[in-house]
């Protein structure tokens, strides 16, 4: 695509211009939400290194329903993002018993990228005008969506109370003045673990990352 098209690299046009913008995320978003239409309930709109997580139960089937009795149906809902940076990998602290044992996965070591179990630290929330936020949404009340939230839709865009759901955002910093201790512990994706590895293993054996008889 790059030899037809010069794609820009960055959100703010004046800074990184181009025919097709910022990667081409936007055109990416709404073939997303056509193409599934009319195949899904709700579809959920964020990066690969974003996840959503319910904080009071395990699904997001469950944290729909609790949703929609609390707001009715076929709402927009927008989830706050928590950055937990790459760089760190600390043991939980004293007071804090995690779900399981840390050192999952061994099976994972020989693959490149980032073990998302392993980073149970995120920066506290910065006080900038701009929340970032990912969303779940009906697709059948959406007309365009942008790569935070939506541009036309037939229903307006909820607010998620964190202690419900929030994004958990598995990236390098963005507070990079931050030292350790102003960091916050959070270790609700081990409770995911068993769930997260069966489909990442699955995976890695297709793709052959991993071997077919490996079973952690």
């Amino acid at each position: 695509m790059s030899r037809l098209l010069n794609v820009s690299r960055g959100w703010q046009p004046e800074h990184s211009p181009g025919d097709l913008h910022y990667y081409g995320q936007i055109p990416a978003l709404n073939d997303c939400v056509y193409r599934y239409m009319y195949q899904t309930k709700y579809l959920a709109l964020h990066d690969m290194d974003e996840l959503i997580l319910p904080q009071t139960v395990d699904s997001w089937g469950e944290l729909l329903s609790l949703l929609e009795q609390e707001n009715g149906p076929d709402f927009c809902y927008m989830f706050e993002n928590n950055v937990f940076p790459t760089t760190v990998t600390l043991p939980p602290p004293t007071s804090q018993t995690p779900h399981r044992p840390h050192g999952c996965c061994p099976g994972w070591q020989g693959v490149s990228g980032v073990n998302i179990l392993a980073h149970l630290y995120h920066e506290p929330l910065d006080q900038e005008p701009f929340r970032n936020f990912k969303i779940i949404v009906n697709p059948r009340t959406v007309f365009a969506a942008t790569v935070h939230g939506l541009l036309n839709s037939q229903k307006d865009c909820l607010w998620v109370k964190s202690d419900v759901a929030r994004m958990y955002h598995t990236r390098g910093p963005v507070q990079t003045q931050l030292t350790p201790d102003q960091l916050i512990y959070d270790d609700r994706i081990l409770g995911f673990t068993d769930r997260l590895a069966l489909a990442v293993n699955t995976v890695l054996k297709h793709t052959g990352f991993m071997p077919e008889d490996s079973t952690k």
